[in-house]
């Protein structure tokens, strides 16, 4: 009866859907970049503040739920994929909430204005980002039932397709980066040097928030190749 009492306790504790609950937080963080960069290309920087603190608070929440799940992570014997694999995707998962806070962080402090000629690239570019980070919680979801089907039948088949509009909407994301880069290249002579430079940064931090999701999906595909 212990035995059986402990093995039973283990398996409540099965970190699938806490893994599930954390993308979906750090998406949430992730989220609040499109009110965040409407507010400062408003130049409404209180408001900006407001949304930024609340980017730093769900990113806290979703580090206190990646060490809970580190510490309640059982062993090899107790899981159906590797210990190594499941730490690695959470490792994944967590650098789309910190890419946020950075996002937000750095546009704050420095009250950064996007230029007008450019303003409508950086919000579409932004969009993107958020949608493949969406995506990537859309096939995460199917975790549980992967694991309840054996990693076999329509199961793998549904999340494959997940997996492959997640790769795509990443590489419209590049895409769209290549023009928005571009366009910035145009008018940078008229900008003063060091905004141009972070400028550049925020550009590609925002495309890293979509590389992140990417490589929750390649992490997740490792696990079926298992």
């Amino acid at each position: 009866m212990v035995t059986t009492n402990l093995i039973t306790q283990m398996f409540a504790r099965s970190p699938f859907k806490p893994m599930q609950e954390h993308i979906a937080k750090a998406q949430e963080a992730a989220a609040q970049l499109t009110p965040f960069m409407e507010a400062a290309m408003a130049e409404d920087w209180d408001k900006a503040a407001e949304i930024q603190q609340n980017i730093v608070r769900l990113e806290n929440q979703a580090d206190d739920m990646k060490r809970d799940i580190r510490q309640h992570l059982p062993g090899n014997l107790f899981l159906p994929v590797p210990r190594n694999d499941l730490l690695e995707l959470l490792r994944m998962q967590d650098k789309v909430a910190n890419r946020a806070k950075d996002i937000a962080g750095l546009m704050l402090g420095r009250k950064m204005l996007i230029p007008s000629q450019i303003q409508k690239e950086v919000l579409a570019f932004l969009t993107t980002a958020i949608q493949t980070t969406e995506q990537a919680v859309v096939a995460l979801n199917e975790l549980d039932e992967l694991i309840a089907t054996g990693f076999r039948g329509y199961e793998v088949d549904l999340v494959e397709r997940l997996i492959s509009k997640l790769d795509q909407l990443e590489q419209d994301n590049d895409e769209q980066e290549r023009k928005l880069r571009n366009s910035l290249f145009a008018i940078e002579r008229e900008l003063y040097p060091i905004d141009v430079i972070f400028l550049y940064r925020i550009i590609d931090w925002i495309g890293d928030l979509a590389n992140r999701a990417q490589q929750v999906g390649g992490r997740l595909q490792m696990l079926l190749a298992r």
